[in-house]
């Protein structure tokens, strides 16, 4: 059921798929609250949310930072007597593999930190306001978490980030088990590979099929207009029920397929 325009809260909105989230819920009306640490690119965001059709509002914050949490949060509930939608956006990836790991822990803290961590210290500090609103007849609240379709694959090299993000999706499944019947819901998108900053960073995905991050932010605009408990594609949700079923001959067939994609890749970006 698609739902009124309301109050959209949207972390790692300076750029790729958060800031294409923004600017499509501008175009339907919604106000939007851009959370990211780069101040000068939120600005262009808002801009184009404003161009759009929306109302925007810029929040320069490191989400790893406890203080500097607690002052947005105040911020955004003082701005706003009703928040509809939360969308936990903000996350960073680490490409490496296991065994190159064993002296690099601070990888898994970083992705912990913002993934995770991140994530789960603003759905805490919003959450009571989503119960009020639902206990006197404002909506409740709606958390969005952007993951991953490489959680429902046996996929190597990510370790780190695939963690963090199996972490953040349990916390979803929690919270809407907790409180959906109060009025507090939940939706896990389950993203393919897209054409951001972040996995730019790895240069033979240069060479790769991905999804735009326009039709990226799309999926999260689908999330927080239409709540559904996931967004994902076919072939993600059958990876993920063959996973839940045969899991041991899915990875066995899968990984070699992979790693042959890796050097395939490879060969194409000398």
């Amino acid at each position: 059921m698609s739902r009124r325009p309301g109050v959209a809260v949207i972390t790692g909105a300076s750029s790729g798929i958060g800031a294409e989230a923004a600017v499509q819920l501008g175009a339907r009306g919604w106000t939007v609250c851009l959370l990211a640490r780069r101040a000068d690119e939120l600005a262009d965001v808002a801009e184009r949310v404003r161009a759009a059709g929306g109302t925007a509002s810029t929040h320069p914050v490191d989400l790893t930072d406890d203080d500097a949490t607690t002052a947005v949060v105040a911020t955004l509930l003082e701005a706003h007597p009703v928040i509809d939608v939360l969308v936990n956006n903000a996350a960073r990836s680490i490409r490496r593999p296991i065994r190159e790991s064993v002296d690099r822990l601070h990888d898994y803290e970083r992705t912990m930190a913002i993934n995770y961590l991140a994530a789960v210290r603003l759905t805490l500090a919003l959450l009571p306001r989503f119960l009020e609103q639902a206990a006197d007849g404002r909506g409740g609240g709606h958390v969005v978490f952007s993951s991953t379709m490489s959680s429902q694959l046996p996929i190597p090299l990510f370790s780190a980030y695939l963690a963090s993000k199996a972490a953040v999706e349990s916390f979803a499944r929690s919270l809407r088990a907790e409180h959906g019947h109060a009025g507090v819901t939940t939706t896990v998108v389950y993203f393919p590979m897209v054409r951001t900053e972040m996995s730019g960073a790895t240069a033979i995905y240069a060479a790769m099929p991905m999804m735009s991050p326009r039709k990226a932010g799309g999926w999260l605009v689908k999330a927080a207009v239409d709540r559904p408990t996931r967004v994902t594609s076919l072939a993600g949700a059958a990876s993920e029920a063959g996973m839940s079923i045969l899991p041991g001959v899915l990875t066995k067939v899968i990984t070699p397929q992979l790693r042959r994609m890796d050097r395939r890749l490879a060969r194409r970006t000398r």
